[in-house]
C-alpha cells in the first residue's frame, strides 16, 4: 500500500532517480500525487519522466559527484520548491569492479570520495534546512555487501566479486546514517537506510542468466527483487508512518542477511 500524499509531505526530493529503482520509488510519489523531484545525470530524469508519463515530478539535471555544482543546485531546489519533507538518495559513484589484488589505492580512495563526501554535504545541507523546520525524513541506501561479505563463488568466471571499495563505502553510509540520525534527532530530522539485496537490473538479467540463478540461490525466498519491492520500504520510511523511527537499517534483501 502506497502512502497517501499528507503522509509524505508536499515535495519529496529522489536523487538517482531515473535508475532501475530509483524510477519506481519516483512513480509511485507521482502516483500519490506528491510533487517530486527526480535528481539524474542530463537526459535522464526527462525520459523518465516521458516514459512514465508523470505529472507531479520534476526533472533536475545534475551530476551529484561534482561537489560544488551539488551545493549549488540543492540550494537553488530549496530556494524554489521549499525545504523538502523527504528525501530518497539513491546516487552512488560508480564503483572500480576491481579484484583486491588489481585495485590501487587511488582507486578504493576515488571511489570512497567520489560516492561518501557528496552524500555527507547533501545531508547536511538539507538536514540543517529540516532541522530549523522541525520535521524532515532522509533515506540513505546501502546494500547488502554493506553488511556482509560478497560469496567468490557465485562470482564465476570470467565476473568479478563485488569490489570491496563498493562494500566500504556502503558500510559507511550505514555508519553516516546512524550518526546523522543522533545529531538531528532532537530538531525531529530523522535519517534511515534501505539496505537492498539483490535487485539485478533487467538487463543484467537478461545477458547473464546462470549469475542471476545463482543469486537467487542465496536469498531466503529463492529469488531476486523486483524494483516495485523497494517501494514500500522506502515510502515507509519516509513517511509519518515511521514517526518513531530513526537510525535505523532496513533490510530488503529476500532473507540474504539471515544467514
Amino acid at each position: 500500500m502506497i502512502p497517501n500524499a499528507a503522509s509524505l509531505g508536499k515535495v519529496v526530493w529522489v536523487t538517482g532517480g531515473a535508475g532501475y529503482l530509483g524510477s519506481a520509488i519516483v512513480g509511485a510519489l507521482d502516483a500519490a500525487g506528491v510533487t517530486t523531484l527526480c535528481f539524474d545525470l542530463p537526459g535522464r530524469a526527462e525520459a523518465t519522466i516521458a516514459d512514465r508519463r508523470l505529472n507531479h515530478t520534476v526533472a533536475v539535471s545534475c551530476d551529484l559527484s561534482d561537489l560544488e555544482a551539488q551545493r549549488e543546485i540543492v540550494g537553488r531546489m530549496m530556494d524554489k520548491y521549499g525545504v523538502p519533507d523527504g528525501v530518497a538518495h539513491l546516487t552512488f559513484a560508480s564503483s572500480s569492479g576491481k579484484r583486491v589484488e588489481e585495485l590501487s589505492t587511488d582507486d578504493f580512495s576515488r571511489t570512497l570520495t567520489a560516492s561518501l563526501t557528496p552524500t555527507f554535504d547533501l545531508c547536511r545541507q538539507v538536514g540543517a534546512r529540516m532541522a530549523e523546520r522541525g520535521h524532515g525524513s532522509v533515506v540513505l541506501f546501502s546494500s547488502m555487501y554493506g553488511v556482509v561479505s560478497p560469496d567468490p563463488g557465485i562470482y564465476l568466471p570470467p565476473m568479478t566479486p563485488n569490489p570491496i571499495d563498493y562494500g566500504t563505502a556502503k558500510a559507511g553510509l550505514l555508519q553516516m546514517m546512524r550518526y546523522l540520525s543522533v545529531h538531528f534527532g532532537a530538531s525531529g530530522v530523522r535519517f534511515n537506510c534501505v539496505t537492498p539485496g539483490p535487485f539485478p537490473n533487467p538487463g543484467v538479467q537478461k545477458a547473464h542468466p546462470e549469475f542471476v540463478d545463482r543469486l537467487r540461490g542465496k536469498t531466503a525466498l529463492h529469488r531476486v527483487g523486483r524494483n516495485h519491492e523497494i517501494v514500500g520500504p522506502t515510502l515507509f520510511l519516509l513517511s509519518e508512518g515511521s514517526s518513531f523511527v530513526t537510525g535505523h537499517s532496513l533490510a530488503v534483501d529476500g532473507g540474504w542477511t539471515a544467514w
